[in-house]
């Protein structure tokens, strides 16, 4: 069993892990910067190592230095947390070497859905439903206009090793097709030193479903529902709910099996999300993750289970607490990442918090790592926290983070706090009836 686990990361993931861990028994070591060290996850683990100074290619990309704290504490696994090396199949396959168990999937799911071509034809096969698109990478431009055509405009070029919105770029038409091909691919080199992009089918008014999977490695494995992440600015979510407002029980079942038997399939272990767009009452697989996703909570409180404690449980080789059958939805629910970061355009606000005051009452979760006088450093990403509300239904919901929101008080720094107050007057998040470009196109309206 497992007695010590290091968690290979930071902030309020970090911490959530910690309690997961604390609540099971099993002792936590946290690994910082010299910047971090005053952190809340340094303050709350059993043990802390400072593996090196700010810059995170220097410490939390560290695969040398996090090895060593290891050796330094003799925890027998890790938790990589979101971020960072959470899906690095070189680091895993190296933990593997080294006997560190890793609390996630196999070095080889890793790398099998980290490629998004391998991801697409791995998923195709096994059934899962895909946007129509290129069969691989597309070598050069004469090939990309010929896909195009047979695809049908609009489409999207996009980067094979990309995230977060890099490497991706529209074209409308015939006209706008060799630019996009050649800007994503001069960015996709820039970004990740490869310059491989395929092409998809652009969908008009999609909504972005993603499943959450859990397999216990052994070719047994479950679906917990869907998540809605519609909300996004630059391909970045900031706002998502458990159930999606559209997805109803029938349709729920139906996807949620197709990805609970492919993951089976392969043998995947514990937590990952199989990403869609969905429109028109079709989904699309567009990619999965092969880790823990910062909107988790969602799905914890719609169905009562601690997905840490599961992640932990699966690496130390026990079966699941649950069965499919016992996997019920209860309520609905939302979340809003907290962002340190200044309106309107969204840039970094580091700094001095002054004064900070949690919400609280029934139905309310708060992940956060902040504190009254902590201050943010400038090095890392500038989620601060995460709000969390459950009620019976989603007007409930939506209720409760009306009243949390107008709760939680960060002060001595620019938040994102005042954006989610003015989206809960709109009627379209009233009524659910959003899509991915609705979020993008009410800034530019509202905050252009």
């Amino acid at each position: 069993m497992i007695e010590k686990i290091l968690i290979a990361n930071r902030g309020e993931i970090a911490l959530r892990v910690i309690r997961a861990c604390r609540e099971m028994g099993i002792r936590s070591v946290a690994v910082h910067s010299t910047a971090d060290s005053d952190a809340m996850h340094v303050r709350m683990a059993d043990e802390a190592v400072c593996i090196g100074p700010p810059p995170a290619q220097q410490s939390y990309l560290s695969i040398p230095a996090i090895i060593s704290a290891c050796e330094i504490t003799g925890a027998q696994a890790i938790h990589p947390g979101y971020g960072f090396l959470s899906e690095n199949a070189n680091f895993v396959q190296i933990l593997e070497d080294h006997d560190i168990t890793f609390i996630g999937p196999t070095a080889e799911h890793i790398r099998i859905m980290g490629d998004k071509i391998t991801a697409i034809e791995t998923m195709k096969a096994l059934g899962v439903p895909c946007v129509p698109g290129s069969e691989g990478a597309v070598p050069d431009l004469a090939a990309a206009r010929r896909v195009a055509a047979e695809i049908g405009y609009p489409v999207i070029v996009k980067a094979t090793a990309g995230g977060g919105g890099r490497g991706m770029k529209l074209a409308l038409n015939e006209d706008e097709i060799d630019t996009a091909f050649q800007t994503a691919r001069a960015e996709a080199k820039a970004a990740f030193g490869n310059d491989e992009v395929y092409i998809e089918k652009y969908l008009q008014r999609p909504r972005h479903i993603e499943i959450q999977i859990f397999g216990d490695g052994k070719g047994r494995a479950v679906h917990l529902g869907e998540r809605d992440c519609s909300l996004q600015r630059r391909h970045q979510k900031v706002f998502e709910e458990a159930p999606g407002p559209e997805i109803d029980a029938e349709t729920r079942a139906r996807i949620g099996r197709i990805c609970a038997d492919a993951v089976a399939s392969i043998n995947y272990a514990g937590a990952g999300t199989i990403e869609f767009l969905y429109e028109d009452g079709e989904f699309y697989f567009i990619e999965m993750n092969t880790r823990l996703q910062v909107e988790h909570p969602v799905t914890e409180a719609v169905f009562g289970v601690d997905l840490v404690r599961e992640q932990i449980r699966v690496a130390e080789g026990l079966p699941m607490s649950f069965t499919q059958d016992d996997l019920e939805l209860n309520g609905h629910a939302i979340e809003v990442r907290i962002n340190a970061e200044r309106l309107p355009d969204f840039s970094p606000s580091p700094g001095r918090i002054t004064q900070y005051h949690a919400p609280g009452g029934l139905g309310v979760r708060i992940d956060s790592a902040i504190y009254d006088g902590y201050t943010i450093p400038p090095h890392y990403d500038s989620l601060i926290g995460k709000l969390i509300v459950h009620g019976r239904d989603r007007k409930e919901a939506l209720a409760r983070l009306k009243r949390a929101l107008n709760e939680l008080i960060v002060d001595g720094v620019d938040t994102t706090i005042p954006l989610f107050r003015e989206l809960l007057e709109e009627p379209d998040i009233l009524a659910g009836t959003y899509n991915i470009h609705w979020l993008e196109k009410w800034l530019e309206s509202n905050m252009g």
